[in-house]
């Protein structure tokens, strides 16, 4: 028998579960069918343990505001993404107050944002990007210091024991956040039709729409079919698109990169720092590998993470296949494969040199923010796997290190690709889909109501009025139970 639905969305991660409650609160009447290969839910990128846990808004990333070559700091980025995560706030926040998001606390808490650097070019790099961001809206509250005292004060874990003998310097944005994007996965997907336990294994174009073919745990199917497909499921999108057929398709390859955290549960070390502090990217390395020690809740537990240590695995999900990526070798990616491959060997020395790491290498590491670390408080884990994206520009593969929606030219499949900042940002991109993917019912009065009534702030910019942002962020902070630190 085929179950025929609204929409099937494969992959029951933070993106999959943002566009079904999405969907659920624009049109109640909607059926939306989630598809789930692993039989339990956010178990792969979106899980505590599989991502840092921040959400991303630019307070402290430093690789969201790269130096230009005239030593300016450009800021539009920086922009865009806190733009973002404050849709992702709204949005949250609208679901609170409307009772359907229950315990925001389970699932989101007030954290600082820290960046840290030490060196004199950097400090001047720190001061010029603060002082860039501190001339918008969005911005104004970040406080910078260079003073000692004060960052002990900020950080005294990161400070203990540090020498003085050279410039320091920090940025702090109280209104920072750490987010369970797997508690918040659950928590979105309640009283949405998941089938836990179903991997695709076929899509194919049927009348208007899709027919899905899922293969169950006992071995037998399940076939599917729906007018609207939508692939988010991480590191497996790509595949899953590949065997669609759609020619959109043919431009993209990937390049998966793997991560380790050193993980601390010992109260007493805990208990001395309470913010998530970022710092610069070794010369090579890759964005996402930007070094940070984390305050985080784990399964309701305080925890410190730090790293992440980079690595590669042929494996496109954490529970995948070795053959992954060969898998997603196709006669028209092929080049551009290759060339990306002859183009950043550096990138791939720089993975395989940590995927090699020591222990005591990266006790090293952790010693550069932690002078006093002792070996016996930190743990190594396994962070999740991401896949980056490999794309044919002007007939050449490049490789691009944030995310993607890929669309049908109909509009009846889209993919999510790629990795950070994408949890942080899944509110807006989840909408930026449904505008693109059904924009008749996008754009009727009924949807557009409901949508601004969902995210006040969807389609204006946040920094023409700061008495307005200001509003609207005391509103999230007020249902998100954010009791922020006070600036010092």
């Amino acid at each position: 028998m085929t179950h025929r639905c609204d929409a099937l969305l494969v992959g029951a991660g933070i993106m999959g579960a943002t566009l079904a409650r999405l969907l659920r609160q624009l049109d109640p009447d909607l059926e939306v069918v989630v598809l789930e290969r692993l039989p339990v839910l956010a178990a792969e990128s979106s899980a505590a343990l599989n991502n840092a846990g921040t959400g991303h808004a630019a307070n402290c990333e430093l690789n969201y505001t790269p130096q230009a070559a005239d030593g300016t700091v450009p800021i539009s980025k920086a922009l865009a993404i806190n733009g973002a995560f404050e849709l992702s706030l709204q949005f949250w926040s609208s679901l609170v107050e409307r009772g359907e998001l229950r315990d925001p606390g389970a699932f989101i808490r007030a954290v600082p944002h820290l960046s840290f650097v030490w060196g004199e070019a950097n400090v001047a790099f720190l001061r010029r990007r603060w002082q860039a961001l501190t001339a918008t809206p969005q911005f104004a509250g970040m406080e910078w210091s260079d003073d000692a005292t004060q960052l002990r004060e900020w950080m005294p874990l990161v400070m203990a024991g540090r020498s003085l003998d050279h410039p320091l310097a920090a940025t702090r944005v109280a209104r920072g956040t750490d987010v369970n994007f797997g508690s918040l996965t659950a928590a979105l997907l309640e009283g949405i039709d998941v089938r836990l336990g179903h991997q695709v294994v076929a899509l194919e174009r049927s009348g208007g729409g899709w027919q899905v073919q899922a293969r169950l745990p006992a071995g037998n199917t399940a076939t599917f079919e729906a007018p609207f497909v939508f692939l988010g499921a991480g590191g497996g999108a790509l595949p899953l698109l590949q065997r669609s057929g759609v020619p959109e398709a043919r431009q993209y390859g990937a390049f998966p990169v793997s991560g380790q955290w050193l993980v601390c549960r010992d109260p007493a070390v805990i208990d001395r720092h309470n913010a998530k502090v970022y710092g610069k990217a070794a010369v090579g390395a890759p964005p996402m590998s930007v070094p940070h020690l984390d305050t985080r809740w784990i399964e309701g537990q305080r925890a410190l993470l730090f790293g992440p240590y980079a690595g590669f695995s042929t494996r496109f999900l954490k529970q995948g296949s070795l053959w992954d990526l060969a898998g997603s070798v196709k006669p028209f990616n092929l080049l551009p494969t290759l060339q990306v491959g002859a183009s950043n060997f550096s990138l791939v020395r720089y993975l395989v040199g940590q995927v090699l790491q020591s222990q005591a290498q990266r006790l090293q590491s952790l010693r550069q923010f932690l002078p006093e670390a002792h070996e016996a408080d930190w743990e190594l884990a396994v962070a999740g796997q991401r896949v980056q994206i490999i794309k044919q520009i002007e007939g050449r593969g490049v490789l691009q290190m944030g995310t993607e929606v890929v669309s049908s030219a109909d509009g009846s499949l889209a993919a999510l690709l790629g990795a950070s900042p994408g949890a942080s940002t899944a509110v807006p991109t989840m909408v930026e889909l449904l505008q693109r993917c059904w924009p008749e019912r996008f754009a009727s009065s009924a949807w557009q109501e409901r949508l601004r009534a969902l995210i006040p702030a969807w389609g204006t910019d946040l920094g023409a009025d700061q008495s307005q942002l200001e509003a609207l962020r005391e509103r999230s902070n007020a249902a998100l139970g954010l009791e922020l630190s006070s600036p010092r």
